[in-house]
């Protein structure tokens, strides 16, 4: 380990109260795991437990760990810990079925008191729907990506740490939006993922790749922080910005690419199908 590696390990201190919310967290989708894994045990093994308690993990690594302090001294570690937060803990948070266990998790006279009326409360659970429609899950996400990319937000939020855990927070809800519109956890309704969806996420992949192209490309160091910051590794402000240009667009480019792919191919199955079940009759 160099020693500027080192330095920032060892300036690092554990975030008790994030650490703590986790770990509670954890133990509540576990409780509800639990119980309702005797009714339902196929939908819920053990592939959801791993997945919701793996998004946990990775959430804590993100920005409980000494990456945040990477991230604040190189702008490549930065890209990976906001890729972290916006396309990897989303789906795998949400792949965990977490909303039956997370409320099962909770002790009941809680629920009884306080969630169960606001869960009645029929204009909140209109403006939830309305969140977690398609055209404003996606607006969201992209929005909040290129508005705190932006040169004077983002140096704004390494200067200012409670405005950028206020970054943080925008990126990990408005993504749980965008993945819930792709992922659709139960008991949500189910939607037929059309072609539809397809733009959705080749659209998304397609803002990623704008930005990550002019940050590769440009020439210049784009954010005034790390040149006033120089980080202690001795890369270059503009090598760092094209490797962490890169990560985004390679990596980011694959999260979104996937799954619309294996769409792609389940939609020209269903078409088949459809085709031979016509030419059948």
């Amino acid at each position: 380990m160099s020693s500027a590696a080192r330095d920032i390990v060892n300036d690092w201190t554990l975030p008790v109260w994030l650490t703590a919310s986790i770990l509670l967290t954890a133990a509540v989708y576990l409780r509800g795991w639990l119980a309702i894994r005797k009714t339902r045990p196929a939908q819920f093994g053990g592939t959801q437990l791993a997945s919701f308690l793996s998004g946990l993990g990775v959430l804590w690594l993100a920005i409980g760990s000494p990456m945040d302090g990477f991230a604040d001294a190189l702008l490549s570690a930065h890209m990976v810990e906001h890729l972290l937060l916006m396309s990897v803990v989303p789906p795998l948070l949400l792949y965990g079925l977490p909303v039956v266990p997370l409320l099962r998790g909770l002790p009941v006279p809680l629920i009884r008191s306080t969630l169960w009326p606001l869960l009645r409360w029929r204009g909140l659970r209109r403006f939830f729907h309305w969140l977690a429609t398609p055209l404003v899950a996606w607006l969201a996400m992209n929005t909040a990506f290129l508005a705190w990319h932006v040169p004077a937000a983002y140096d704004f939020a390494l200067e200012h740490e409670d405005w950028h855990d206020f970054e943080h927070l925008c990126f990990l809800f408005t993504s749980l939006l965008f993945w819930w519109c792709v992922i659709r956890p139960w008991p949500s309704g189910e939607r037929t993922q059309g072609w539809g969806m397809l733009l959705f996420l080749v659209s998304a992949d397609i803002v990623n790749t704008l930005l990550s192209a002019f940050l590769a490309f440009c020439g210049r160091p784009v954010y005034v922080y790390y040149l006033d910051h120089p980080n202690p590794f001795h890369v270059s402000p503009v090598d760092d910005q094209v490797l962490g240009a890169a990560i985004m667009w390679v990596f980011g480019s694959v999260i979104f690419l996937v799954p619309a792919i294996l769409l792609t191919l389940r939609l020209a199955g269903m078409s088949r199908r459809h085709t031979w079940r016509v030419q059948g009759d």
